[in-house]
């Protein structure tokens, strides 16, 4: 059995991006390790707070629900500030996680593999996805980890199937669905995830999507983005969510359908 470590950036990011995969490895008897780079502290408020509660309690026990509904053993916190959205403020932040020293973030997550004897470690593509910054962060920080770890760790990249996407965009457009355009700017003004020649795994998680699901419905707090997904019809939500897609950097080129986990390298 392997243990696989995921960074993500915020709470609510493992739902949206690799739920199907988390739960998956989970389900056949791996250990799974949550990472955050942050506590998504410039997130959306909720109405509904209690008195006393911040937005960051709100999410921490989201993140924990989360990792219940996916069978993850353990959440851990690399202790950086959220950045906020592209463009705001708070992008520069000094304590942000985007404006982190690459050593200074790379070191925590290091502890945390070896802590963990981790055997793989999943961050995100070269921009993220889209181009957010504490995104973009995740990709450096977890290539630099990697190299800072007492053991090689295998590394793999979350990302989106751009050519999957325009397929998903068109249908949306034909149901009436609100659906951004893979191939409009995105934050950083590329579009968006990686074309389908530069992605190595496409891993089917149809059999997890209800797991997906619900830990989706872990983060309302997130209205906007989280809600916009869970009010995909399902047919929408199963072709949207039942398939995940990973770079694996020096993997020969080519995309293979299977799952990472059956592969040695």
């Amino acid at each position: 059995m392997a243990t696989v470590v995921f960074l993500h950036a915020h709470p609510d990011d493992e739902a949206s991006q690799t739920a199907g995969a988390m739960a998956r490895a989970a389900s056949e008897g791996h250990r799974v390790v949550t990472a955050y780079g942050t506590n998504g502290q410039h997130g959306e408020v909720p109405g509904d707070l209690a008195d006393g509660e911040t937005l960051v309690d709100r999410r921490r026990a989201e993140a924990d629900a989360s990792a219940r509904v996916l069978g993850v053993q353990r959440v851990a916190w690399l202790g950086f500030a959220d950045s906020g959205m592209t463009g705001w403020a708070q992008n520069a932040d000094a304590s942000a996680f985007a404006n982190a020293s690459l050593d200074e973030a790379g070191r925590r997550l290091a502890d945390l593999l070896d802590e963990e004897d981790a055997d793989i470690l999943v961050g995100y593509d070269w921009h993220g996805g889209y181009g957010h910054p504490d995104h973009i962060q995740v990709h450096r920080v977890a290539h630099r980890a990697a190299g800072l770890a007492t053991r090689r760790t295998r590394l793999l990249e979350s990302t989106m199937n751009r050519d999957l996407l325009r397929t998903f965009y068109a249908r949306a457009q034909a149901m009436g669905q609100d659906m951004f355009d893979p191939d409009a700017p995105a934050d950083d003004g590329n579009p968006f995830g990686e074309p389908e020649a530069q992605i190595h795994w496409q891993v089917d998680v149809t059999p997890w999507l209800a797991q997906r699901r619900a830990a989706l419905e872990c983060h309302r707090s997130q209205v906007t983005d989280i809600g916009m997904m869970l009010a995909m019809p399902p047919e929408m939500f199963a072709a949207a969510f039942g398939v995940e897609h990973y770079r694996e950097p020096g993997r020969p080129d080519g995309m293979r359908r299977g799952w990472w986990l059956d592969a040695t390298s």
